[in-house]
């Protein structure tokens, strides 16, 4: 009787989850509908990420900053990527991570937005556009200026950095032990959307180099991440939200650099035009802090 009731209450359970991942999709009698919350389910959904507790600097026995490039080429990480388009034809709740953050910042919900991975230089929405769109004159429009005839927005081509153009995401965080806990443990700290410089578009003969447009500190992020889900392939009836995803580390991930007495170079600055070797290095590091933790329990 006692596990009767246990199965009838996890299906009543996952049948409320349900309902509100696919946001009345079953109860919508015109498309129109669809995604309508009512007011319960409004605030069913207002949770705010998991707060992640003080950390006193006296239980760190041991911590390194690394920083890790996320490839989306690779299926574990697709989740990050799609939907690249963003034409509501899929979802009205289905975006990617970099139109999750795009929304945000410009909606102001997000601020805290730097040029580099040491939030040293802080950048607002209007200093984004450079970085994102680039303009060149059309042959025709070099025509009509040479002329001295007015050139109008018709006359150039326009390169916008978008979803579809963002492969590859960088992020900064710190390994730490905290001894209260008597764990290893990880925080994030920063996230950056990887692309090519858009001004290099426009030459399709230019290299196109995967840099960091910028970066973000991602505590700011974080509430802005958790109101948006990840699609989730096992479940459709079971999104993750982006903060959740990020904070388990449910990705794959290569390290690039690791703070250093040199300058925090960077792996590829001290093992050159070896990507196998510095595959190899990644996972060395990824040892080090990895086995730290046995080690604490051996000695």
């Amino acid at each position: 009787m006692k596990n009767t009731f246990s199965i009838v209450l996890s299906f009543l359970i996952l049948g409320l989850n349900a309902v509100c991942a696919q946001s009345n999709l079953l109860n919508a009698r015109v498309p129109q509908e669809v995604g309508q919350l009512n007011e319960q389910q409004i605030l069913a959904n207002e949770v705010a990420p998991i707060e992640y507790g003080y950390v006193d600097d006296r239980d760190i026995v041991w911590s390194k900053t690394v920083w890790e490039v996320i490839d989306l080429d690779e299926r574990i990480n697709f989740p990050y990527y799609y939907p690249t388009k963003n034409n509501g034809y899929l979802s009205r709740e289905r975006q990617s991570l970099f139109r999750v953050l795009m929304d945000n910042i410009e909606a102001g919900n997000i601020n805290e937005i730097y040029a580099t991975d040491y939030f040293n230089e802080k950048l607002t929405f209007e200093d984004l556009n450079p970085i994102l769109e680039y303009s060149i004159l059309t042959e025709d429009g070099r025509i009509k200026s040479n002329s001295g005839e007015e050139v109008t927005q018709n006359d150039y081509d326009t390169y916008i950095i978008d979803s579809f153009k963002v492969v590859q995401y960088f992020i900064k965080g710190t390994w730490y032990f905290d001894k209260r806990l008597g764990e290893l443990k990880y925080r994030l700290l920063g996230i950056a959307p990887g692309a090519p410089d858009v001004s290099t578009l426009a030459d399709s003969s230019a290299e196109k180099v995967i840099i960091p447009l910028f970066w973000i500190w991602f505590p700011d992020a974080r509430n802005s991440l958790n109101k948006n889900s990840v699609f989730n392939t096992r479940n459709s009836s079971q999104p993750i939200t982006f903060d959740k995803m990020l904070n388990s580390r449910r990705f794959n991930s290569v390290i690039y650099k690791e703070e250093n007495v040199y300058e925090d170079r960077e792996v590829k600055e001290y093992i050159y035009e070896d990507a196998l070797r510095q595959l190899l290095e990644s996972e060395r590091i990824k040892s080090v802090i990895r086995d730290f933790e046995q080690d604490m329990w051996s000695n």
